[in-house]
């Protein structure tokens, strides 16, 4: 396992306030972002590393070498999350894109953050001849986090709306695109406790789904590369 540099602080002091990571791996210096709010957190994502509903203690978005070739993304993942000090069960995610040049967008208290490569990229229905099956690292990943508990639907509902707001962004770039094969995402929200609403929905009309919605737009907005 390649020896991970000291992190550095990125960033100001937010709920989403990453740790900016690096280190060397097959002699190329790759960067990381590490988010380590601990526990009180429960988190949807579809990463291959802690993917689905659970509690969750850290989100690791971690750069990888162009032309990918591990077999065992999860296992690489956790390995540089222990690396950094990561403890507890996670969340772990890929992509070739610099993650060092991350956008980052906040509303009314839900905060998101977002790397984005962008050069292989397309329509989400595209004709069968396109289609392929290969676990590839993601190219835009987001992250974001709400302040707020959210019921297993409304989990659900939260990573549809930032995936809208993700197209919103693409489209608003002037790409002609929904995003790219091997996107990924995670929503963090606070775990429900007794005497604290649980919210219901996160739909872009509801209350914190607006949020979220706008949250997300923005870091995508702020992670697309100038030039694509």
């Amino acid at each position: 396992m390649p020896a991970l540099l000291p992190p550095s602080r990125t960033g100001a002091a937010r709920l989403l306030d990453p740790r900016h990571l690096t280190r060397v791996e097959d002699g190329e210096r790759l960067h990381a972002l590490l988010w380590s709010p601990g526990p009180g957190w429960r988190m949807v994502s579809s990463a291959v590393l802690g993917g689905g509903i659970a509690e969750r203690a850290w989100v690791l978005n971690a750069q990888v070498a162009h032309g990918y070739r591990r077999t065992d993304p999860a296992r690489h993942l956790a390995g540089l999350a222990r690396a950094a000090g990561a403890r507890g069960p996670g969340v772990g995610l890929m992509t070739a894109a610099d993650v060092s040049a991350h956008g980052q967008g906040h509303d009314g208290g839900a905060e998101s953050l977002a790397t984005a490569g962008i050069s292989v990229r397309g329509w989400a229905a595209a004709p069968q001849e396109c289609a392929t099956g290969a676990a590839l690292p993601g190219t835009v990943n987001i992250v974001a986090a709400l302040p707020v508990a959210l019921s297993d639907a409304a989990l659900v509902n939260a990573v549809m709306t930032a995936t809208e707001a993700k197209v919103q962004a693409l489209l608003d770039a002037g790409l002609d695109c929904s995003g790219t094969p091997t996107d990924a995402v995670c929503v963090a929200a606070r775990s429900p406790r007794e005497g604290v609403e649980v919210h219901a929905f996160a739909g872009p009309r509801s209350e914190w789904g607006a949020r979220l919605a706008r949250a997300v737009h923005r870091a995508v907005g702020a992670a697309l590369p100038t030039s694509s």
